[in-house]
């Protein structure tokens, strides 16, 4: 398409934990005009490695790669001069789609399209199921662990949502942290601290969240967010290994390197 890698502008919906595995891969690909678009309140749990944190705290590193939040298209720009990852408050794409990107990667991992269509921009990807490469976007990024992990679709759809976690050392469900009833939610631990099963990680309206696993907490959502009955609260990872809490997974890497490829598909003539 006659642009230079190094110039190309990529939008990414989302800033949570797959979002921002992404954005950190492009980054050092050498991709770094990268702006992402997050709600007022983020749900992510995976907070130490999601680019999100900065809608709460200004900034936020991640593996070495810095974000930072912005509110317009000259913050955008300051940003990528100081070599910064933007994140912006856009849940209606707005300052998204006015920088003129392309690229966009839908990254929301909403199981269904909210909005994401073929027309947003030169090239659009999307993660997950819920999107028709060819008719919602340009190809769609298969999510679901197991073999085909990664494998980017042309033509057709990922594999459905299963609604069941993803198995780290022989746990599935059990291992997610849950929100008992809806309210608001109130940490009692912190991610890194290291549970037994049965420990109270949070409450929600009095009604406490309990590990069902031991393990380290690799995610909780953030104290006093308001929760609906169900919602993923956070994560006891059964390995017990701290620095899992604070470095990528291998899930949102294989994806990371999937959207990267993607790009160069179309880019790298």
């Amino acid at each position: 398409m006659g642009y230079s890698l190094s110039e190309i502008v990529v939008g990414i919906k989302g800033a949570g934990e797959m979002a921002s595995a992404i954005a950190w891969r492009l980054y050092n690909a050498n991709i770094r005009k990268i702006l992402m678009a997050e709600v007022p309140e983020p749900l992510a749990v995976r907070r130490e490695v999601s680019f999100c944190e900065a809608v709460y705290l200004g900034r936020k590193e991640v593996e070495g790669v810095g974000g930072v939040l912005v509110r317009d298209e000259l913050s955008v720009r300051m940003a990528w001069q100081e070599g910064l990852i933007a994140v912006a408050i856009d849940p209606q794409w707005e300052l998204l789609k006015s920088m003129r990107p392309h690229v966009i990667v839908d990254a929301i991992i909403a199981k269904r399209n909210l909005g994401t269509t073929l027309a947003d921009a030169p090239l659009v990807l999307a993660l997950g199921p819920g999107f028709r490469a060819g008719v919602d976007c340009h190809m769609v990024i298969e999510t679901n662990r197991g073999h085909n992990l990664g494998r980017i679709i042309t033509d057709g759809e990922a594999e459905p949502n299963t609604g069941i976690p993803g198995d780290i050392a022989g746990h599935t469900e059990d291992r997610v942290l849950r929100a008992p009833s809806g309210g608001v939610f109130r940490a009692l631990a912190s991610i890194g601290d290291m549970v037994k099963e049965g420990d109270a990680v949070g409450e929600v309206e009095g009604h406490q969240v309990r590990a069902k696993v031991a393990g380290v907490l690799r995610g909780l959502i953030k104290d006093g967010t308001r929760v609906s009955e169900g919602l993923k609260l956070g994560d006891v990872d059964p390995r017990g290994k701290r620095e899992y809490c604070y470095t990528i997974s291998d899930k949102a890497r294989a994806i990371a390197g999937s959207v990267l490829e993607a790009i160069l598909r179309v880019y790298n003539r």
